[in-house]
């Protein structure tokens, strides 16, 4: 599992990530803070990575047309907004299980 992180999760959890030997990258690092959902989105599947964050509404309409439209994608990780964003020790917990869960990141989506 391959994470890239939105620019509304702090790169600090990134960073514990990384230290727990996890693949894990900011959207802060890559220089993209501030860029459209939809680039983000390109960004994360060019590079392989599940997205993580946590404006819902806005990515899950996103993935939709994503989908729509044969856009590559690898998985979106939704964090509820009851997980303190100032909490990065227990997101980055929260992320390694889910990671360990899913080593080979998510399953994709097929086009029928």
């Amino acid at each position: 599992m391959k994470y890239y992180l939105d620019e509304d999760i702090s790169s600090k959890v990134a960073e514990l990530l990384r230290s727990k030997g996890l693949d894990a990258v900011s959207v802060h690092e890559r220089g993209l803070a501030g860029a459209q959902d939809e680039e983000q989105l390109k960004a994360a599947a060019l590079e392989g990575r599940a997205l993580v964050t946590r404006n819902r509404n806005d990515f899950i309409a996103l993935t939709a047309r994503f989908y729509e439209t044969f856009q590559p994608h690898c998985g979106l990780v939704i964090v509820p907004h009851s997980i303190s964003g100032a909490d990065f020790e227990f997101l980055a917990d929260r992320l390694e299980a889910f990671a360990k869960k899913n080593p080979k990141g998510l399953e994709p989506y097929t086009i029928t």
